[in-house]
């Protein structure tokens, strides 16, 4: 089966947590990587989200990628602009950014 990976960046203005995982991450840019797997039908192509993974970069040098549930990372993303609105700092920058393939 055919299949494409895809690029985004994502900004935490708090640092934050995402299910599955304990430790908190620092605010700031995280680049998504997103696996999807192409499904056809008679007459179109679709595109079914299978993983994204977070890069995570960590102190020295090291980074890691985490497999993370899509659903997680928004709710992430959103309980960031929630906080960002609760601190009265108005038009929060947490937002998904379009796939590289996309702009």
């Amino acid at each position: 089966m055919l299949s494409r990976t895809t690029t985004s960046v994502v900004t935490f203005i708090h640092p934050f947590v995402v299910a599955g995982y304990t430790d908190e991450l620092s605010a700031g840019e995280y680049e998504m990587l997103a696996d999807d797997e192409v499904t056809h039908s008679d007459s179109f192509a679709a595109y079914r989200r299978t993983a994204t993974f977070p890069l995570i970069n960590w102190h020295a040098g090291k980074s890691e990628l985490r497999v993370v549930d899509r659903r997680d990372l928004e709710l992430a993303l959103a309980q960031d602009q929630a906080n960002a609105n609760t601190n009265v700092i108005k038009n929060s920058v947490a937002a998904l950014s379009p796939p590289e393939d996309q702009k």
